[in-house]
């Protein structure tokens, strides 16, 4: 919705002014009279941008005010085995999965209000658009957006909590303050629902037009039904539902993976569903919190070596330290294209200067305190970044953030027929896995393992890389009930060995000579459902049951 996007986005922003409480709260609550707001078609308009604006603040943040911002995609990796917040082991994100998640956590709290904030516009929206004249076919699209996003919300709560208010209705505040939650497979049963009959009523990708792009489209729907259907263990009904998307033939594995997160080519056929951000009005501020300090950024975000390591050579041979391809003096050299597109390292170049980080080294930033906007495990974060781009990091990038790629699709259409013990064939591995890693600008040797349980390794390797950032990884995680094994213990970044200073100031060692980076110490049973926030509980002592 990127070109009608911005004059609809000023028009939304200089007409309302939309807050929020901590409770479920009776909505709308703008500055519009609903009875006089309700009266035409460019009304509409303006209130379907404010249901897909949802609780995004533009401009810098440090937790999420909804699941579509930067903060609440990309940051929540630092909740999992692939990056580290620089602001250190007290990070509220760090705290979701170390052992001492807690009710008042904030992360878990601006993530519920933002779903129930959302669903409280889209439920609005939906009890008064039958007053609108206008043409029924426009109407109808809407209802079928406004059911899509309010069922990617439950979507949400359900992974992440489980028993939650259902709510499909504006609530009066004595309603709000005493609703009580209904069972996981209630929300479950409602989010399957409401996707498959959106589904009916938006259009095909492929007839979404330029002036359009960031609606919701009939594969957006299917996508995350098919993610709710793979959470649920419910493998045929996903793979019938992937096989419905491939079989549209309208979206593609694009031939290069860096563009695909720039503003170079945000419009790609592959992705399926993205977050709009516009320069100036509603913008991308993550190059503020990502860039190096060397480009004026603050370097929160910081992948670690438990990711890094998972990216082979681009021989397809997996990464070793003993391979004699793997070069100390560029970690890029000889890798999978993907590691050059989502990192930066010692010595490598981002916006035309030197990375540097190495822990002797006079050049870098004081690397091994907490006091500097400094990397944090040796490495820096390079995707979703155009690197020519040269505005003010708060307000002047506009890049997208895909929400659902057709990667992410083929991908899991193979684990969906992997898990329901369908039989695997080299065809079915070419459609899928090997159509991913075979993009040009990766083309990685094909997969040929057809063994299941070699397979479903080879998978969740590929998954894990090709989706890195995107903001997956903690619901993988949670849904094949690995926390215990990959988030526990010691976590490391990259390599610096005979290094003079390391050894004198960090913590532990490691016996590669990695940077010490966090201990984390996931409690099953715990941390693998979040709790429901305390300022909702205190409210409203039916949640707390």
């Amino acid at each position: 919705m990127k070109m009608i996007y911005k004059p609809l986005l000023v028009m939304f922003l200089l007409l309302t002014g939309i807050s929020c409480d901590d409770k479920l709260e009776q909505f709308p609550t703008d500055a519009f009279a609903s009875g006089t707001f309700w009266t035409s078609e460019s009304n509409a308009l303006i209130a379907l941008t404010g249901m897909y604006r949802g609780n995004i603040n533009y401009g810098t943040q440090v937790v999420p005010s909804d699941w579509w911002t930067y903060c609440g995609i990309v940051f929540l990796e630092f909740a999992t085995d692939n990056a580290y917040d620089r602001r250190g082991d007290n990070s509220t994100y760090n705290r979701l999965t170390d052992g001492t998640l807690l009710p008042n956590n904030n992360v878990v709290n601006g993530y519920w209000q933002g779903s129930y904030r959302r669903i409280a516009i889209t439920n609005d929206f939906l009890e008064n658009i039958d007053n609108v004249n206008m043409p029924e076919e426009n109407k109808q699209r809407m209802k079928s957006e406004a059911r899509f996003l309010r069922a990617t919300q439950y979507f949400y709560l359900s992974q992440f909590w489980g028993d939650v208010p259902l709510v499909t209705n504006t609530l009066t505040p004595d309603e709000a303050n005493n609703v009580e939650k209904s069972s996981k497979s209630v929300i479950v049963d409602f989010t399957i629902q409401e996707l498959e009959e959106a589904v009916d009523g938006l259009p095909r990708f492929s007839d979404i037009t330029a002036s359009e792009i960031g609606r919701a489209s009939k594969q957006a729907a299917l996508a995350f039904l098919g993610r709710l259907y793979l959470a649920e263990k419910r493998f045929d009904e996903a793979s019938e539902v992937y096989q419905e998307i491939i079989n549209y033939g309208d979206n593609i594995i694009d031939t290069e993976y860096g563009p695909l997160f720039t503003t170079e080519n945000e419009d790609s056929r592959e992705n399926i569903f993205s977050v709009q951000f516009v320069s100036g009005l509603a913008p991308n501020s993550m190059p503020q919190h990502a860039f190096p300090a060397a480009s004026s950024g603050w370097h929160i975000i910081n992948p670690l070596g438990s990711l890094a390591e998972e990216y082979g050579f681009d021989d397809g041979t997996p990464f070793s330290y003993d391979d004699p391809k793997f070069v100390q003096e560029d970690m890029g050299a000889n890798r999978d294209q993907r590691f050059r597109d989502t990192f930066i390292w010692n010595e490598s170049t981002f916006r035309g200067r030197r990375y540097v980080c190495h822990p002797d080294s006079t050049q870098s930033v004081d690397q091994l305190t907490y006091s500097k906007q400094a990397t944090r495990t040796g490495f820096g974060f390079r995707k979703y970044f155009d690197e020519s781009f040269s505005g003010n990091l708060v307000n002047d990038y506009g890049g997208n953030i895909p929400i659902i790629r057709y990667a992410e699709v083929l991908l899991s259409y193979l684990e969906a027929e992997l898990e329901a013990g369908n039989p695997i064939t080299q065809e079915l591995l070419d459609q899928t896995i090997n159509e991913v890693r075979g993009r040009p600008s990766v083309d990685l040797p094909p997969v040929t393992e057809t063994n299941p349980d070699a397979l479903r390794e080879i998978l969740r390797r590929e998954r894990r890389i090709e989706l890195a950032f995107e903001g997956t990884r903690l619901w993988d995680i949670l849904r094949w009930e690995i926390g215990e094994e990959v988030l526990n213990g010691d976590f490391w970044g990259a390599p610096f060995p005979n290094s003079v200073r390391y050894p004198t100031t960090s913590i532990k060692l490691d016996p590669q000579s990695r940077w010490y980076v966090t201990t984390k110490n996931f409690r099953p049973g715990i941390d693998d459902q979040w709790p429901i926030p305390e300022s909702e509980t205190n409210i409203n002592p039916n949640l707390a049951n």
